[in-house]
């Protein structure tokens, strides 16, 4: 495992794990990893979506966590980031060619990984472009995913100093003109605490900033103006009522009010549109709950585990995901 996971002294990989490679979409190589609970029998498996510039070693935690409420954990890294195959020569871009390839990884991880090795059922947890990725792909997944639990959905953008209103056409134009795979701006993966956007918690910011100074291949620079453009157009798309109707899986909505990168309102929004949908507003936490502090990031946990049935019965959706 030691080559596959990057180990770090603060922070411990959960036990019995299994890592390795998956071909995804298009002949794309993907790390993936599968941790087995020590409760038996297990109660099912969670299929952890990442988000954008996201890796395994960061989810070690949450991992850990859902581990001890009896639950596998399934998850793999984006195509482009982590250990997975970067798509330009330039491996710093953070790019993707269309989000449906994002979509084809992960229908083919669920049918060639996740379903021979793990337990049923099957449970999705995402976050931010994860989260993105499960809403666009959930139509087609009802019959293989029994509940979804989204934290801080990407489905709007908040700029520090553009509108969406401006970004959203300039993208579109370099996409379109042949600047797809040009950066939208600076690297800052190694971004300094105070003033940050993702997490209030000190001691997990430094923790994950211990990997990335460890292991700097794991990480992604700005994101291309193709990345963008295709991510901006999907959040458009699986917030309209069309889309909406058509998932019919029990959604959680994990909605961290002072989130500094999807504005709550858009998330809000998702939720009064989404009859399959239920929302959790989270106040006070910033956009990424699982790597908050631990008063925002156990109103989360405790979310999912009341919401996942076998756990505590599971939150009765049944009206909303008629």
């Amino acid at each position: 495992m030691d080559d596959i996971l990057h180990l770090t002294p603060d922070n411990p990989p959960p036990a019995n794990c299994t890592a390795g490679y998956f071909t995804g979409h298009k002949g794309a190589r993907l790390r993936y990893a599968i941790f087995r609970s020590e409760i038996s029998p297990a109660r099912g498996t969670v299929v952890l979506v990442q988000g954008r510039n996201e890796f395994i070693e960061k989810y070690f935690e949450t991992i850990r966590d859902l581990n001890a409420m009896g639950l596998w954990v399934a998850t793999f890294d984006l195509r482009g980031q982590g250990g997975s195959d970067r798509l330009l020569k330039n491996s710093r871009k953070g790019h993707v060619r269309r989000l449906s390839d994002y979509e084809r990884d992960l229908e083919i991880f669920l049918e060639h990984i996740v379903l021979p090795d793990t337990r049923l059922p099957f449970f999705l947890v995402a976050h931010s472009t994860g989260a993105l990725v499960a809403l666009s792909a959930a139509p087609r997944l009802a019959n293989r995913v029994s509940r979804m639990a989204l934290a801080a959905p990407y489905v709007g953008l908040r700029h520090e100093r553009l509108p969406t209103g401006i970004i959203r056409p300039l993208a579109a134009i370099a996409s379109w003109t042949g600047f797809g795979r040009a950066s939208t701006g600076g690297d800052r993966s190694a971004r300094p605490f105070a003033g940050n956007p993702l997490t209030s918690s000190a001691e997990r910011f430094a923790r994950n900033a211990n990997i990335i100074a460890a292991h700097p291949e794991l990480t992604v620079g700005a994101p291309t103006f193709r990345w963008l453009h295709e991510t901006l157009r999907a959040a458009t798309r699986v917030s309209t009522q069309e889309h909406l109707t058509r998932i019919h899986i029990p959604t959680l909505i994990l909605a961290p009010v002072l989130d500094g990168v999807i504005p709550y309102a858009a998330q809000e929004e998702l939720s009064r549109n989404f009859r399959a949908g239920q929302l959790v507003t989270i106040n006070g936490a910033r956009h990424e709950l699982f790597q908050e502090r631990d008063i925002y990031r156990a109103q989360a946990l405790a979310a999912i585990e009341a919401f996942m049935p076998g756990l505590d019965g599971g939150m009765d959706l049944s009206e909303s995901a008629a």
